[in-house]
């Protein structure tokens, strides 16, 4: 697809019209005849045209994105786009049970999956359409608990009754898998719920299931359709079915955005929650490392990994991270967070608009801005012209002082020193032997399984070729095969000079010499976060990130945010001026928010999805 090598899919040209082909590589005997079979099974999944890419005002009717938005009443009250606030008003009111809500939740699930079905034109793809890769068969017997506890007037907190997902990387010890959208590790038993899930059980929440993903968070191919796994097949934004959907969470975001759930957890190494939440209408917020523990996440980088929480509203996003954070015995790096953190939790920071006034923001223009197309920066600074009118200050030209050099011009490219001609500058560089590592250190704990390491990985898909995609070209949502996994199998897991000189100098020019330093005389960084690298600074620095819905881009139909950056734990400062900008968004009744999926490009079930993007 001319995707430059280790850049992800969205940093590509718009429109690009490609086509599916099938390449040969050496053969013989059995292998020839296998190869033979599978193009034959693969050939009503290639696409022979280019990609059809539907616009707002083609092939989707008012009614029929009326019918996709449309939640019936759950027990004769509405929760559709019902914050986490309104739900407990139900529960407490006695208007719903949480076994009814769980239960409307489940339907939801079916009635999107129905539509999608509806108007797909290949049976073969339409039935990997849904974000949730899998429903906990124990749903219900969990919310019970829950209408038992607050018969009892016990009532955990805010999530107490209240269905989630999680990314299907994120580790649950009951009757649903944790793949991380592999076909290999299905079967495999894990030794205890991940950490995030476990806090969320204390707080009363209810486990609906597993969402789909970026089949190994998007460690294994450089050239692949985002959101597209083997386990799960291809999630889709219902803004526009027909390109990227935002990625590695996926189908956690997308589930938020479709009412499916009131929130739900991803996971970022880099941009992996920012992403899909501003492509899907939403919030995102991604900690810093350290802040949430990583413990039962299949891994890919332990400098970089955290879980993050997906909402509707800041407040609802807040909810799912005051339950999950917190020091973890299991994850070392969760230590850094002690004395750093409320004593209240987070949401005692969430504010209104007020808030605005006296704040101080800076855009980091030549640093990121000018990286965005002309409509997508119109509307960004319409909004941020509110906010000054609000009373808060911007200060431009806050710029990451190295910009220049680790930058990158083209898109989001986590080689880039590479790119450069110096390795020993490249986020990959270190990710690719951190992975090697990280992964048999979790496989190693699993049950049930013979994969014990990435060559297992490797060795399974190449046995298993036409689902896992193994080879380039086979399977379409794996253009370059599993070239990713192979570069990391490649190190040997060996870290090296050039492994410690590449961590060091992405982590000095990204924190000290980079975020903290255009932070000097501001309170937070404005950024747009369609462009990839300026999350991918954040992601290398181990800093948060905020973003917020605000708007649509005319040509695709698809969401944009805006998102605010910070320092290490300052997610308080984040979220108290990312609440009132939401406030303000609210009160303004501005189109530059939150808007309701048009489901475009219903009739079209293409893999791979578009590479479009809007800036970079």
């Amino acid at each position: 697809m001319g995707i430059t090598t280790l850049a992800k899919p969205w940093t590509q040209l718009a429109w690009t019209v490609i086509f599916i082909t099938i390449v040969a590589w050496p053969t013989s005997g059995n292998e020839a005849h296998n190869i033979s079979v599978a193009k034959d099974l693969l050939g009503s999944r290639l696409l022979n045209h280019s990609f059809l890419i539907q616009y707002p005002s083609e092939n989707v009717t008012t009614s029929s994105a009326k019918a996709l938005n449309t939640l019936d009443l759950c027990n004769g009250v509405s929760i559709e786009e019902a914050t986490i606030d309104k739900l407990q008003s139900y529960l407490s009111d006695g208007k719903l049970t949480s076994v009814q809500l769980t239960t409307c939740y489940m339907q939801r699930v079916f009635q999107v999956e129905r539509y999608i079905k509806k108007f797909g034109h290949q049976s073969q793809l339409s039935a990997y359409q849904s974000p949730v890769l899998q429903l906990n068969p124990d749903a219900l017997k969990i919310a019970k608990e829950a209408d038992s506890e607050r018969a009892a007037v016990l009532v955990r907190g805010p999530l107490h009754g209240i269905p989630f997902l999680v990314k299907d990387n994120i580790a649950s010890k009951d009757r649903l898998e944790t793949t991380a959208g592999s076909l290999a590790l299905q079967g495999s038993v894990v030794p205890r719920d991940a950490f995030v899930v476990a806090q969320l059980r204390k707080a009363g929440a209810v486990l609906l299931g597993k969402a789909t993903l970026s089949e190994w968070a998007d460690a294994r191919s450089s050239n692949y359709s985002e959101g597209y796994s083997a386990a799960g097949g291809q999630a889709r934004s219902s803004y526009n079915l027909t390109v990227n959907p935002g990625g590695s969470s996926s189908g956690s975001a997308i589930a938020v955005a479709n009412n499916i759930v009131p929130f739900a957890l991803g996971t970022e190494t880099d941009g992996s929650v920012i992403n899909p939440a501003e492509r899907n209408a939403i919030v995102g917020i991604k900690p810093t490392v350290g802040l949430v523990s990583r413990a039962g996440v299949v891994p890919e980088s332990i400098h970089q990994d955290t879980v993050g929480t997906f909402g509707r509203t800041v407040r609802d996003a807040v909810y799912a991270l005051d339950a999950i954070y917190g020091f973890d015995p299991l994850d070392n790096y969760t230590s850094s967070q002690l004395g750093k953190t409320p004593d209240r939790g987070y949401a005692a920071s969430l504010s209104n608009r007020f808030a605005l006034k006296g704040a101080k923001f800076g855009l980091p223009w030549e640093s990121f801005w000018t990286l965005a197309d002309a409509e997508q920066q119109s509307i960004l600074l319409d909004l941020i012209n509110m906010i000054r009118n609000a009373g808060a200050t911007t200060v431009n030209g806050t710029e990451i002082p190295n910009y220049r050099t680790i930058v990158s011009p083209s898109g989001w490219n986590w080689d880039y020193g590479s790119t450069r001609g110096y390795p020993n500058e490249s986020e990959y560089t270190y990710i690719k032997v951190d992975f090697y590592n990280n992964l048999q250190t979790y496989l190693s704990e699993l049950s049930n399984t013979t994969i014990r390491s990435l060559a297992d990985v490797v060795r399974f898909n190449n046995d298993h070729a036409i689902t896992e995609g193994a080879y380039p070209n086979l399977n379409p949502a794996f253009a370059s095969g599993q070239d990713l996994l192979l570069a990391s199998l490649e190190t040997h897991g060996v870290m090296n000079s050039t492994y410690w000189q590449a961590l060091k100098f992405c982590q000095q020019s990204t924190r000290e010499g980079g975020i903290d330093a255009a932070l000097r005389h501001v309170d937070v960084l404005l950024v747009p976060p369609d462009v990839g690298q300026s999350y991918q600074i954040a992601a290398q620095a181990g800093y948060p990130v905020i973003t917020i819905p605000a708007g649509v881009h005319s040509l695709s139909g698809m969401p944009l945010g805006l998102a605010l950056m910070g320092t290490a734990f300052s997610e308080g400062t984040l979220i108290r001026y990312a609440s009132a900008i939401e406030d303000l968004q609210l009160v303004l009744k501005t189109r530059y928010r939150r808007t309701k999926p048009q489901w475009l490009g219903i009739g079209v079930n293409n893999i791979p999805v578009a590479n479009q993007c809007f800036g970079c």
